[in-house]
């Protein structure tokens, strides 16, 4: 990419792989030097028409001084990006180009923007904008400026619809734009729903392709190759499938082909099962022929890169084949892939090592390692639990359950989301993205005690440095219903799968055992149901069909009750042993009502009695409705366990996600500039690579001072009468602490004296407390003015590796040192969102009115946390931050003490950018 000037630097940070409007990749980076040919082979391809709307005039080529000019930018005054695709030489070529200059010395500059006529329409242009306006912003620009001509209306279109507050001006017979490039909530959405369109519609091009080529595939029975074949024509796939061969006439009832090149139709979806030597020339080859997608069976591939060229032959690693695949606008999936199954009957692909196709219905699945994937599916099928679609990302390479949930939201046929999760690559976005699906599908999302901390073998992605708890709460604040492994995951997913959403937790029981009817009781009472109606001891004896009528009697009554929002059925056989089958009662009656119904049965001895699957199964009616049947469990613990999750998921829908909100002083840019530009002049006196730094106390103040919170000053003494002298500044009355902090706010400890009203008492009590502290290391000591009395909290935020800015809150003493009730949030924080993590604590009671004390202003509490939140948000050099204590009074709070860290920032997994995971 050439030299960049010496002023800014090559930003390797700029650079980016995004997604395209029509759901193809491409890569983003800094303009270089050696662009200058590429730039010129582009230019030379557009139309008289195109050079005109760009240049206001026409010319065949650019000079060698334009060249220059237009390539050889300081990244800082002049930036210039452009968008890169390979073309079927191998070469890589520019399909778009934008650009700023600044306006003499100004924070605004003057953009511009060049899309290939061979590429207009793919989004090039606002992909462009949203990247220049975030480094706009990253070098102290807050305005954009640009000239269009009139009749270029589609780069009028770019920047009206971007978002911003554009004015319009006609001048000089051309239109004059201006609009500030700072992150508004309308820029943020629009966004927000071009990434959303753009990576569903590339991850609907994998799951609907109309000719599927299987790349390694082979005669031999067994082998991965022949497996691959077989399920796609098996499945009754609607397209074609081709096999692809060097060494074969037929595999699998299809002719093949010796390469690509011989396959007549334009191939979208590769099923790669070559060995991991092959994959390089495959994935070129691929791209050659214009293919959309890869789906890689192929494991074995390395973690990580070993940096430098690859060798000839050499086996690549999962960045190297992610980098190739995008530069030739493909999405992957795998390595380490299962497949990839569609039931939607007008296609009816199974590119899987599944050999039959699933029950069609309306659960999306998406998973990661093959074996996780495998499980999955197995359950699926023994449980008959109906899928829409199943994707198994194995290694997750690329294509990630972040755009598995973008298809899900906009597929018709998907109704409800089970997500098994080994480790995350972008969870602030896999936040965002499961909150806005959430609201209108369920979403089951199953991990284990170490996803984000520890990865397993294959994934390649950072992993969390937060405490315990802060992944959990990151998925309740996403809003969906966790579990902890999949069977749970299988056990939700039956309910949703075929029952209707319960309207709240009030629940009726009917068993025809009285033990069974209180075990339901008491296992609903524990999961958060509440037990409105119970009816035990069903008398079933007599024949059949009187058993039958009493069923459906007491049946129909429990869901037709007013008070009862669902239903918990527990059969056990009659006194001899014997298990009579209700089914078409049971299924008949549940039809009726609009209530969900969950079975169990228990001391069944017969071996054709299905215990983990729905009790009848029947082809769905309409897409995305619901499965006919009624879920049915081997316990009745297990089946309110899962109707519970629901319920709470119900419940966190119908309350809602909150609106944002900004607290006074906050509006607008101004604040977070100058506290940038505080932390950068920080940054360069104090801090080298990686290390953290602790501000000094004044410092901490005024950082915090910027964003409306006050510390109370305190007055590090060395004598008596300094104490005296810093007490009569400050006003009576005063405390005096030890200055290390595990003893600032022991009163247990005596490091800390209240309410000293006077000069001889505050002699008195530094001399009690250093010879009382001496034992302890004879720490340093400190006055500072007394605040009114209250609730001491914690407050900390720190910047995270995986999950970016975290944000938590406990009440100070035991409940926090000792038991670690800790409540985690992620930033931007809704006022629901801050109503919750403030209650969340255990100990979170003592804020209420605890034991006849009076209650505390947790509204203050609210508004300091969001300041907190969005200091955290708006500056990831804040390493970490600790308030402690947050006294809370009866009315209003105060801020005891503070310590901050401050470090060189990582790139966020998640910014007001577009792009592709890196990671």
């Amino acid at each position: 990419m050439g030299e960049p000037a010496e002023t800014g630097g090559y930003p390797g940070h700029w650079e980016a792989d995004v997604v395209l409007r029509d759901g193809a990749a491409a890569h983003l980076r800094p303009i270089g030097a050696d662009d200058a040919e590429r730039l010129q082979r582009m230019h030379a391809a557009q139309s008289e028409s195109s050079i005109y709307l760009r240049y206001f005039t026409y010319k065949s080529s650019l000079t060698e001084k334009e060249l220059r000019r237009f390539t050889q930018v300081d990244h800082v005054d002049r930036v210039a990006m452009v968008i890169l695709l390979a073309s079927p030489s191998g070469d890589q070529e520019i399909i778009g180009v934008g650009g700023y200059d600044r306006i003499d010395g100004t924070r605004e500059a003057e953009v511009s923007f060049h899309i290939s006529d061979a590429h207009q329409g793919r989004g090039l242009g606002s992909i462009l904008l949203e990247h220049l306006a975030a480094a706009g912003r990253e070098r102290g620009l807050e305005r954009f400026s640009a000239e269009v001509l009139p009749e270029n209306r589609k780069m009028l279109a770019v920047f009206s619809e971007a978002g911003y507050e554009v004015q319009r001006r006609f001048e000089d017979g051309v239109v004059v734009l201006e609009f500030p490039i700072d992150p508004t909530e309308k820029s943020r959405a629009v966004m927000e729903a071009r990434e959303h369109r753009a990576e569903s519609r590339s991850v609907a091009e994998l799951l609907t392709p109309s000719q599927v080529a299987v790349i390694g595939a082979s005669r031999e029975y067994g082998s991965v190759g022949y497996h691959l074949v077989h399920n796609l024509v098996e499945g009754r796939f609607t397209g074609g499938v081709h096999a692809v061969n060097p060494d074969a006439f037929e595999v699998g009832g299809t002719e093949a082909y010796a390469s690509l090149e011989h396959i007549k139709q334009d191939v979208d979806l590769a099923v790669v099962a070559v060995p991991p030597e092959r994959l390089a020339e495959v994935v070129a080859d691929c791209g050659r022929h214009g293919v959309k997608g890869l789906l890689v069976v192929t494991a074995g591939l390395e973690a990580e890169g070993a940096g430098g060229s690859r060798a000839s032959g050499a086996v690549l690693d999962q960045r190297e084949l992610v980098r190739l695949a995008r530069g030739w606008g493909m999405r992957v999936i795998g390595p380490a892939s299962v497949g990839l199954i569609n039931t939607d009957p007008d296609i009816s692909l199974n590119a899987s090592l599944s050999p039959t196709m699933p029950l069609r219905g309306g659960v999306g699945l998406f998973s990661q390692s093959a074996s996780i994937g495998v499980s999955l599916y197995a359950a699926a099928h023994r449980r008959q639990v109906g899928l829409s679609s199943v994707i198994s990302a194995g290694n997750r390479a690329d294509l990630s359950g972040n755009d598995a949930m973008q298809r899900f939201e906009d597929d018709e046929a998907t109704r409800a989301v089970g997500i098994y999760l080994e480790s995350f690559g972008n969870p602030r976005k896999f936040s965002r993205i499961a909150r806005r699906l959430s609201l209108t599908k369920p979403v089951v999302v199953a991990t284990s005690d170490v996803t984000g901390r520890r990865l397993p073998p294959g994934h390649d992605v950072r992993t969390t440095l937060t405490p315990r708890g802060a992944v959990d709460s990151m998925l309740e604040h996403s809003g969906v219903i966790q579990v902890g492994n999949h069977d749970s995951l299988m056990d939700v997913l039956q309910i949703l799968a075929s029952q209707p959403l319960p309207a709240g937790p009030r629940l009726g029981i009917l068993s025809n055992s009285a033990s069974m009817g209180r075990v339901l009781a008491d296992a609903a009472q524990s999961h958060g149901l509440q037990a409105v109606r119970t009816e035990s001891g069903l008398d079933l004896d007599g024949t059949r069909r009187e058993a039958e009528d009493k069923l459906r009697k007491a049946l129909d009554a429990l869901l037709g009750a007013e008070e009862v929002d669902a239903v918990a059925l527990c059969l056990q056989p009659t006194v001899a042993g014997e298990h009579q089958d209700h089914s078409r009662v049971i299924l008949d009656t549940a039809r009726q009502h609009p209530k969900p119904v969950v079975v169990s049965l228990i001391g069944v001895l017969e071996d054709d009695v299905p215990l983990n699957h729905l009790a009848a199964a029947a082809p769905v009616m309409e897409t995305g409705a619901l499965q006919q049947g009624v879920p049915v469990y081997s316990s009745p613990a297990r089946s309110v366990a899962a109707l519970g999750k629901i319920v709470r998921y119900q419940r966190w829908r119908q309350e809602g996600i909150g609106e944002p909100w900004t607290p006074s002083g906050l509006e607008g840019s101004t604040v977070s500039r100058t506290v940038d530009e505080l932390l950068e002049g920080w940054l360069a006196e104090s801090v080298s690579g990686t290390a953290l730094h602790r501000l000094e106390a004044e410092q901490a103040a005024e950082l915090l001072g910027h964003y409306g919170l006050s510390v109370m000053p305190s007055v590090p003494f060395t004598t008596p009468e300094e104490a005296v002298a810093a007490a009569e500044r400050l006003g009576w009355p005063v405390a005096v602490k030890a200055t290390t902090d595990s003893l600032r706010h022991r009163l247990d400890l005596g490091g800390v004296r209240l309410n000293i009203s006077d000069a001889d008492m505050l002699r008195r009590t530094v001399a009690d407390m250093r010879a009382q502290l001496e034992g302890l290391g004879a720490p340093g000591l400190e006055v500072q003015a007394m605040a009114p009395i209250g609730q001491g909290c914690r407050v900390r935020a720190l910047e995270d590796p995986l999950m970016g800015p975290v944000v938590s809150f406990g009440i100070s003493g035991d409940a926090v040192d000792l038991l670690d009730d800790w409540a985690h949030a992620v930033p931007p924080l809704t006022d629901e969102d801050l109503r919750s993590l403030v209650r969340r604590p255990r100990a979170a009671q003592k804020l209420t009115g605890h034991r006849g004390l009076p209650p505390v202003d947790i509204t203050a509490v609210e508004e300091t946390l969001q300041r907190v939140a969005m200091l955290k948000d708006n500056h990831p050099q804040v390493a970490a931050l600790e308030i402690a204590p947050l006294l809370v009074a009866e009315e209003g709070v105060s801020i005891l003490h503070a310590t901050i860290d401050i470090a060189n920032p990582q790139q966020r997994t998640d910014s007001a950018r577009r792009a592709i995971s890196r990671w």
